[in-house]
């Protein structure tokens, strides 16, 4: 009895922290149960009503203490996109902390260079999930931009 409590992963957090990680577990644990066609939207690939409630139990079990907004929904597509709707902020929480650390950043700041490209690597991946690149170009200038002037001749 006592597995029927267990999660397979972490619950959605009502402060949608970790709203990002939660929806790639879904979708993974989705995958691998084939219960992807019930929160996609695919006309070809119906599904049936026992794998719409096996979709709509699992969903509401990985919902922090299961949202009394959210318990007369019982279709899991339409309950995937209201979860959508609501959480799907990332751009707005992550894009301005990932450009003001970008802007920020200075390679003097650090101790090792194991540590500094270790910060460039999260900044760069929060930007790429927020669709914004940064080329080597933008990489080169941040650090050369963070010199001294006495070693301008280490930029050229």
């Amino acid at each position: 009895m006592s597995n029927l409590n267990k999660l397979d992963f972490t619950a959605l957090e009502v402060s949608r922290r970790n709203y990002f990680n939660w929806v790639q577990d879904v979708k993974l644990h989705f995958i691998t149960k084939n219960l992807c066609p019930a929160i996609e939207d695919e006309m070809d690939n119906p599904i049936g009503e026992v794998e719409k409630a096996t979709d709509m139990i699992f969903l509401r079990r990985h919902i922090y203490d299961a949202q009394t907004k959210y318990l007369t929904q019982e279709d899991p597509q339409a309950f995937w996109i209201d979860l959508v709707d609501r959480f799907n902020r990332q751009n707005d929480i992550f894009l301005p902390e990932a450009r003001h650390d970008w802007q920020h950043l200075q390679f003097q700041d650090f101790k090792s260079m194991n540590k500094y490209n270790s910060k460039v690597c999260r900044i760069r991946s929060l930007l790429k999930f927020c669709n914004e690149n940064l080329t080597e170009e933008d990489l080169l200038e941040n650090v050369y931009s963070t010199f001294s002037v006495t070693n301008i001749v280490l930029q050229q």
